[in-house]
């Protein structure tokens, strides 16, 4: 990972599904085409690059370089974690060409936004997620809000079982805490006291496991069958829904670059935008193809 310092006042943290220690160095090259969404696919390009950044966004940009490498050998991507802050702090310092994101670089106040360039290369759908002994399976999103707000302390008190309520919330500042406080939150702040506060999806799924009462939010396909992925409003977490507008709790995953990049990198985005990319690999990973919906969730803006 790259030990890079963030910008000073960022206000991001590392957020995701993987160990943000993981790297991966792929040598491959692609086109230096536009970084949109295409069926044709790109001539390759040789070099050198770095893309690093959010955790949840870095197995499916680590899967894409060795794709990649496998298709355009003469270049190398090396693939790192450590967060959206890392990421937007890099590519604005020019530590890395590539920066990963949850969130929209509006999010980070010391970074200049007309000195980068946003690429949006997949959606993620985020999940509520309870210990099964709560007897919860759906809550309605004001009901989230009293949880996680702690003025509900017990599941009966939201048609559960008899069981203290045990919240995990994500580290301040975290891509996917954000995500959850402006699709879900909406203004209500999250409880300054709970159970534990943690910055990794396995460990969130560990604490949520644990304790009869646990609650918490991560990446949907994330989720295992220790825990319980509630319905919001009475809609499931699923990609359909997320396409037919009834699933809010979702966000782009953006992939930031210079204003001017180098062939490369903007290759590389334009061979995860591809259509064959988008419609195997991206679905593959758990996440869905960019092209599944236009709409932009609160975490977006």
């Amino acid at each position: 990972m790259l030990a890079v310092p963030a910008v000073a006042g960022l206000a991001l943290v590392a957020c995701g599904s993987t160990d943000n220690s993981t790297s991966s160095s792929s040598s491959s090259g692609a086109a230096s085409g536009a970084a949109t969404s295409s069926s044709t696919t790109a001539a390759c390009a040789t070099g050198t690059i770095t893309a690093s950044g959010s955790t949840a966004l870095q197995p499916l940009v680590q899967q894409a370089a060795q794709a990649y490498q496998a298709k355009c050998p003469g270049s190398t991507i090396t693939v790192s974690g450590g967060g959206s802050s890392t990421g937007l702090s890099n590519v604005a310092s020019g530590a890395s060409d590539i920066g990963d994101s949850d969130v929209p670089v509006s999010n980070a106040k010391a970074v200049d936004p007309t000195t980068v360039t946003d690429h949006q290369v997949a959606i993620a759908v985020f999940a509520v997620i309870v210990n099964p002994k709560t007897g919860v399976t759906n809550l309605t999103t004001q009901q989230v809000r009293d949880i996680f707000s702690g003025k509900d302390t017990n599941w009966s008190q939201v048609g559960g079982a008899n069981v203290p309520i045990t919240l995990v919330e994500r580290k301040t500042g975290s891509g996917t805490r954000l995500s959850f406080d402006k699709d879900i939150m909406q203004g209500t702040p999250e409880a300054a006291n709970p159970a534990s506060t943690q910055d990794s999806t396995q460990l969130v799924l560990t604490s949520v496991a644990g304790p009869a009462g646990g609650v918490s939010y991560l990446v949907a396909s994330s989720a295992d069958s220790t825990v319980t992925k509630v319905n919001l409003d009475g809609v499931a977490p699923t990609g359909d829904n997320v396409k037919n507008g009834t699933y809010k709790y979702f966000s782009h995953e953006h992939m930031y670059t210079k204003t001017s990049a180098s062939p490369l990198a903007t290759s590389f985005i334009a061979f995860m935008l591809s259509s064959d990319f988008q419609n195997s690999t991206v679905a593959q990973a758990g996440y869905l193809p960019e092209a599944t919906t236009t709409e932009q969730s609160l975490a977006d803006k």
